[in-house]
């Protein structure tokens, strides 16, 4: 048995060091502390990003559309358009993307595919857009901005369906919703070739500081590989409990540009436009629009529900070492995301927060956090 910890150095500068250890012991870990931690998915050594506020690359502020009573799947009559919306789901965008669009699509399957205008070129927009495509409709897409200015492309991009209403205030009808949508979009992406659409499985790591059966949380353990629920001392993290699963991180940059390849090959158009008003919206010549506009849908239908969540994101250099995530702990909405092109830092989580500069104060926060999570483990 191994009585003290063996660091990257020493493994990386004896070979037969290294052997030894990959012989005894295939899948342990690394940290800070003594002995070894196994993991379940990973064959790499535990390794901590390198966090300094002079690793930041850029920092970026995006506005999560939230709904406290959900997101909005339904369609409305408007003289001769039919108008179905697909919008409101805070934190979750990403990881509900082709399940509540599926849902949307699903409100006109009583009609005969025709033209049809999708407004937004976000997650749901794009996701809602091939779906009808699939379905037959001759699909024009308007949007203000590109894909690359959209909510969505500031994304962490983590599958996990969180903060998308508030407990307290949605039905069985709903939660319902959110859990069918959840599962469509979690087979759709785990269907598609991973590399093509930026899609990494990694281990997941959710921290906190009491036992998680303190809190109410949506559990999807059934389609996370490697669920687990661990105890302090079992884990690297020092006193905390940790959710452990296996789930997607999804680049979307990458998902965003390969949805909108798709929708183009498949002879859909992309026409820039903005909408101030819903008269713009029904003066359109499609008769059956979809409205996927995230927090423009307050303005343009008057969803007073409807709210920003600012969320500010630290960039820093890619790191290869590094593959796996962590969500929590403490306040605020902290977040590692290691993705292939840089790695991610979150975060914040400010709600009726319209703002659009960058807050050095949040940046000082998320950096001091995340250096003090990772503090205790060997580089």
């Amino acid at each position: 048995m191994l009585n003290k910890i063996i660091t990257r150095r020493k493994l990386l500068g004896s070979a037969s060091a290294a052997l030894t250890v990959a012989a005894c012991t295939p899948l342990n870990l690394q940290s800070g502390k003594q002995g070894f931690y196994p993991r379940p998915y990973s064959r790499m050594p535990w390794t901590a990003p390198r966090i300094s506020p002079g690793a930041a690359i850029r920092a970026v502020v995006g506005h999560r559309p939230y709904r406290a009573q959900g997101f909005r799947v339904e369609r409305e009559t408007y003289d001769s358009k039919t108008v179905v919306h697909n919008y409101g789901h805070g934190g979750g965008g990403i990881s509900l993307g082709w399940g509540s669009s599926g849902l949307a699509v699903k409100q006109v399957n009583d009609l005969s595919p025709g033209k049809v205008a999708v407004l937004g070129s976000g997650i749901m927009g794009l996701c809602t857009a091939r779906l009808l495509q699939d379905a037959g409709w001759q699909v024009c897409v308007y949007t203000r901005d590109s894909y690359q200015h959209s909510t969505s492309n500031v994304a962490g991009g983590q599958w996990s369906p969180a903060s998308t209403h508030d407990p307290d205030l949605v039905n069985e009808g709903f939660l319902s919703s959110l859990d069918v949508a959840a599962r469509i979009s979690h087979h759709a992406y785990a269907s598609l070739p991973a590399a093509k659409y930026g899609i990494t499985w990694l281990e997941n790591y959710q921290l906190q500081r009491q036992p998680f059966t303190d809190f109410k949380r949506p559990s999807y353990d059934d389609v996370f590989a490697y669920s687990a629920s661990l105890k302090p001392g079992e884990h690297p993290f020092a006193d905390t409990y940790v959710h452990r699963n296996v789930t997607m991180l999804i680049n979307p940059g990458i998902m965003l540009r390969q949805l909108t390849t798709d929708l183009l090959v498949a002879g859909g158009t992309i026409k820039n436009r903005s909408f101030e008003s819903l008269d713009e919206v029904l003066a359109l010549p499609e008769h059956t629009v979809f409205n996927c506009t995230g927090l423009g849908a307050a303005k343009l239908f008057g969803d007073k529900q409807l709210v920003p969540v600012k969320g500010q994101l630290l960039f820093l250099p890619p790191d290869p070492a590094v593959d796996y995530m962590t969500v929590g702990p403490g306040p605020g909405l902290l977040y590692m995301f290691p993705r292939s092109d840089v790695t991610v830092l979150g975060g914040t989580y400010k709600k009726n927060d319209d703002s659009t500069h960058v807050e050095t104060e949040e940046n000082a926060r998320i950096i001091a956090s995340h250096a003090a999570l990772f503090s205790g483990f060997t580089v």
